[in-house]
């Protein structure tokens, strides 16, 4: 198994690394001791050293003093202190170099220092006391005898050269101090290859277990990381082959018995996901023709109630300016109210015909329209339209007039239904007359042109910029001038207009500026209608009934 081989070369190298780490702590401390003995050596080196220097500082004072030289007794008092403080030192650390073993490797060595330092300790004592004594030469006293006393007491004490007793210690203690220090390279050197030895074994064992285990885990861990990418693919029918019975070939197990219940989710999730996929296909195109349905239904309506809005106010209008034409004045004979209210009674009819035409419209197409056909003389239409019109005209301040030609049209006979014709004629009456400057003009016009019946209907308006002409046919579209001319209104008149040609077969067609070339404004409506079989003529003519005076 690998796992115990694992632990057990893990557990080897702990005990190795464990055993470096207690070999290195011991090296150490080896090596801070000697360290601390150089350090102990080198200070009884400095201070024998400042001794010597401070007593030389102070025979210096001395001399001086005698001599009238100068030398402050506060001075004096200074290096008698540090040298005392010197002697103390010396004997601290003295205690601890017995203290570090230093007594029992050189008992000589140590004797000699304690003998040195108790010597110097009463020298010290015996020179602060004389130099405190110490007075200037007066004339009387022999130099020389002064220079000696002096000397014995600065360089002897208990009959002993102190010059030579501390030549001596500062030689012992350099000697000391070589000493200590080579031990302590020597110990530095054993820790450095104690921690190179333990850290060379260490890595080659480390090597040998990561070539070890680097061979034999290469196998079974490419395996099974093909194994995860052909899962990851999508490849379910892959398996992993690890014989034996370790924690890889468990592993490689675990994960062929995943792939298997896996491939069967996957299929029952396939046949789920179809039958799904085929509810929703069905659900949404129900939905769809639900929604288009209510979206046709909604378009209807508000298609309805622009259509009615815009198809009644022009019959309603007619109504009222026929009947405020023959209210205006005095009393009139009975025949022209009569010929008031055959008018009234007239356009009456006609609304009920746009109110059935809406009503159509809202339940099909906008353009289909129940037309009746039969012959029908275009000239009794248009002026039957003329006559609902000139009320709209007299209310907006225009006039509407007859092209002014000689000659008098034949018949001109259409096949189609007379109502709606009236219909499509006053649609364009009344848009020239809405869109026209009051005091403006209304021509009209109506001829034969290669072989149909042709219809002008031309104003001096406000016109339409040619780049909104190809839109004018579109529902509910008003041009920028429209609508700045005259707010109301719902862009239905032209787009009911020309489906009523087309309903009879015709055309109907705008240009602007009218007449061309002119530099703006103007408009003029061309409606062509087939002529039928029983109509005869084929050159220009004009509507021969008089001007009717109309404006």
């Amino acid at each position: 198994m690998f796992r115990r081989r694992l632990s057990l070369v893990l557990v080897l190298l702990a005990a190795a690394v464990t055993l470096q780490g207690l070999a290195a702590v011991v090296a150490v401390r080896e090596a801070e001791r000697q360290v601390v003995r150089g350090r102990v050596a080198s200070d009884t080196l400095q201070r024998f050293v400042e001794l010597s220097s401070t007593k030389q500082r102070l025979r210096a004072w001395a001399t001086q003093h005698q001599i009238g030289a100068g030398g402050a007794p506060a001075e004096r008092d200074t290096l008698v202190e540090r040298m005392q403080a010197q002697l103390q030192s010396l004997v601290a650390l003295a205690r601890d170099a017995e203290t570090m073993g230093l007594a029992e490797e050189a008992p000589e060595e140590h004797a000699a220092r304690l003998d040195a330092l108790r010597v110097l300790t009463h020298s010290v004592a015996q020179l602060g006391a004389a130099v405190r004594e110490m007075q200037p030469l007066t004339p009387e006293v022999q130099a020389s005898a002064v220079w000696n006393a002096l000397t014995a007491v600065f360089e002897q004490s208990e009959g002993r050269d102190l010059r030579e007793l501390v030549a001596q210690s500062i030689a012992r203690e350099q000697a000391a101090m070589q000493r200590e220090r080579a031990a302590a390279d020597a110990s530095l050197a054993r820790m450095r290859a104690l921690w190179i030895g333990t850290a060379l074994a260490l890595a080659l064992g480390a090597l040998a277990a990561t070539l070890y285990f680097g061979r034999a885990l290469r196998r079974p861990l490419h395996a099974l990381a093909d194994g995860a990418r052909a899962l990851q693919q999508g490849q379910l029918h892959h398996r992993i082959n690890l014989p034996g019975r370790n924690e890889f070939a468990d592993a490689a197990r675990s994960m062929n018995a995943m792939a298997d219940e896996l491939e069967r989710h996957r299929q029952r999730e396939l046949q789920q996901r179809q039958v799904l996929e085929a509810t929703v296909r069905e659900r949404t195109a129900d939905l769809h023709q639900a929604n288009e349905s209510l979206q046709r239904t909604d378009l209807r309506r508000r298609q309805l109630l622009a259509d009615i809005s815009h198809e009644l106010r022009t019959p309603t209008t007619a109504i009222r300016g026929e009947a405020e034409v023959t209210l205006r004045g005095g009393e009139r004979p009975a025949s022209e109210y009569r010929e008031a209210l055959a008018r009234i009674v007239d356009i009456s009819r006609q609304q009920g015909k746009v109110i059935d035409d809406l009503l159509a419209m809202a339940r099909t197409d906008m353009e289909t329209f129940s037309v009746a056909r039969e012959p029908v003389v275009l000239q009794h239409q248009v002026l039957d339209a003329l006559a609902l019109a000139t009320a709209l005209a007299a209310e907006q301040g225009v006039r509407l007039q007859q092209q002014a030609e000689a000659t008098m049209p034949e018949p001109l006979t259409v096949f189609g239904d007379a109502q709606r014709l009236t219909q499509l004629v006053l649609l364009l009456l009344d848009n020239a007359i809405r869109y026209s400057h009051p005091g403006g003009r209304v021509d009209w016009c109506l001829r034969v042109q290669e072989g149909s019946a042709e219809l002008l209907v031309c104003d001096e308006g406000i016109g339409i910029p040619a780049q909104e002409l190809p839109q004018v046919f579109e529902r509910h579209f008003r041009g920028s001038a429209a609508r700045q001319h005259r707010a109301s209104g719902s862009g239905l008149g032209l787009p009911i207009a020309r489906a009523l040609a087309q309903a009879h077969g015709g055309t109907l067609e705008l240009q602007s500026p009218w007449p061309l070339g002119a530099a703006e404004g103007g408009t003029c409506a061309r409606l062509r209608l087939p002529l039928w079989h029983g109509a005869q003529g084929g050159h220009a003519a004009l509507l021969a009934t008089p001007n009717t005076g109309m404006a």
